[in-house]
């Protein structure tokens, strides 16, 4: 028979900037019962997708863990990343707690209700935010505006030169993609043409 693991409580800290102190939340932490050893830092801003110390934090949680974090603003870039973290974690069988952030403990029904509700004002946010793009692009294309690159006509000196030198078979794919400053795709496309 496999032995139970006993749940560990992980905390998580951020300041955003190397002159800011991470005292406060380790104290805070620490006071909450987190083992000092399971506590992981950044100091970098939340909004930056690269932070080391949350990516470790992640790795070491294991199903039946607990999350806890000072204050939600620490861990999520946005209240959309946010949500998908704890989702996330919810889907590996570990909790979440806040502590200044009142009810925000989704190991509690009333917790984890609170939290849905946080995602649901994400999903509504999400979907207005394509509702209003949607009609923006309904707009321009009503005043005669499309979207998306010009067309490129087949006489275009950038065309011309891209099919001699590709039909002449002196130069590779690279060389004429450097020398007509252009990407590959690009190459082909013009290529297409015609």
């Amino acid at each position: 028979m496999k032995a139970k693991t006993r749940s560990r409580m992980v905390g998580y800290a951020r300041v955003s900037t190397g002159q800011q102190d991470l005292q406060l939340q380790l104290d805070a932490l620490d006071k909450a019962g987190v083992s000092r050893k399971l506590v992981f830092t950044d100091k970098v801003s939340g909004a930056k997708t690269s932070r080391p110390g949350l990516d470790a934090c992640l790795q070491q949680l294991q199903s039946g863990d607990t999350l806890l974090v000072w204050r939600l603003d620490r861990l999520g870039r946005s209240l959309r990343h946010l949500v998908d973290l704890i989702e996330d974690l919810r889907q590996r069988g570990i909790g979440f707690r806040s502590l200044c952030d009142g009810g925000i403990d989704t190991t509690t029904a009333s917790g984890e209700l609170i939290f849905n509700v946080f995602a649901s004002l994400a999903q509504f946010e999400r979907r207005l935010i394509m509702e209003r793009t949607r009609a923006g692009l309904t707009s321009a294309r009503a005043r005669g505006r499309v979207g998306g690159r010009p067309a490129i006509s087949l006489d275009h000196p950038s065309v011309v030169a891209a099919k001699a030198m590709h039909s002449d078979r002196k130069m590779p794919v690279a060389a004429i993609c450097t020398t007509l400053r252009i990407s590959r795709p690009t190459l082909y496309r013009y290529l297409s043409l015609g």
